[in-house]
């Protein structure tokens, strides 16, 4: 019996790569079970490491500022074809100890794409910023793109999003968040970009990327493409992430990971450490919902699945 253990993160609690090891962990403790390990990521917090660890490449660091202006070491991964991975989560995290989405700037992304000086191509990965600034701060650093420019966004909203859908988890009151609307519609270079599929990703990082020529991608869909995701073969494929709620089915990875489950037949549980809306056409469990707990209840999660698949 095969498992394919393919989690995204846990946002501030585990990696991807932390939870995919939890739930093998779990599941090799049944004998006759094998267990493939293949994290996943869609564009948020986590892409870098999902994919250097499928692609490979040269890890790299630059010095950023954050999102409040306090200086950070930000990575970058080079892959082996060329090309320049960056992450926004990088530079610009969103971090639970620090909310205002009026004072959080994008500036940070700026001079992480900055430092990667001239790659044969550029890859953006978009998801689990601070900021709702619609790049504002990202476009004081950059006005050109180094290179042919794909953004990966973990969420394919339109700009005006950005304010209306996710401001709130970002600190924003409900009076807060019209103003933000109204703010990140203001922006005239934004304008011919609001309604692409993306745009509203990271605080609005979507729409400045494309006013600059940059193509956006689903973030899912290619992580998956770039890691050699296939369901096809496995008797049980375990997907989850922190939160599952209405938007993992929008373009997150376990939604995705769920679509291509039911199009290949193949069974597909996703687990939340909190569940507020099921994954169609899947499989749904909630854990503890204690993050001291998580890494446990992702070995005893893993142990029981694989024990229903030798019942």
């Amino acid at each position: 019996m095969r498992v394919l253990a393919c989690p995204a993160s846990l946002k501030g609690v585990l990696t991807a790569v932390d939870a995919a090891a939890a739930l093998g962990r779990g599941a090799r403790c049944v004998p006759g079970v094998e267990v493939d390990e293949l994290p996943v990521a869609d564009g948020g917090e986590g892409t870098l490491e999902v994919l250097a660890l499928a692609r490979g490449g040269a890890w790299h660091g630059a010095e950023v500022h954050d999102a409040f202006g306090r200086p950070r070491r930000a990575r970058w991964l080079e892959v082996d074809d060329g090309r320049a991975v960056v992450e926004a989560a990088e530079a610009i995290p969103l971090d639970p100890r620090r909310l205002d989405p009026f004072a959080a700037s994008s500036r940070g992304l700026g001079e992480l794409v900055a430092a990667v000086g001239r790659p044969r191509e550029l890859l953006v990965c978009l998801g689990g910023t601070a900021n709702v600034d619609g790049g504002a701060g990202f476009l004081e650093v950059v006005q050109e793109l180094p290179a042919p420019t794909r953004v990966a966004c973990d969420v394919r909203s339109p700009l005006v999003d950005a304010a209306r859908v996710f401001a709130a988890q970002k600190g924003a009151a409900s009076a807060d968040v019209e103003v933000l609307e109204a703010r990140l519609l203001a922006l005239p270079e934004l304008a011919p970009c609001a309604s692409l599929p993306g745009s509203g990703a990271a605080g609005g990082l979507g729409a400045a990327l494309a006013s600059l020529g940059a193509e956006l991608v689903a973030g899912a869909e290619l992580v998956l493409a770039e890691i050699g995701f296939d369901p096809r073969g496995f008797d049980l494929v375990v997907t989850g992430e922190g939160v599952v709620d209405r938007t993992t089915g929008e373009g997150k990875a376990p939604g995705e990971v769920a679509r291509r489950c039911a199009e290949a037949g193949a069974r597909c549980v996703v687990f939340g450490g909190r569940v507020t809306a099921p994954v169609e056409g899947a499989e749904t469990y909630e854990l503890s919902g204690d993050p001291a707990r998580a890494a446990a209840d992702l070995v005893d999660l893993g142990e029981r699945l694989a024990r229903s698949l030798a019942a």
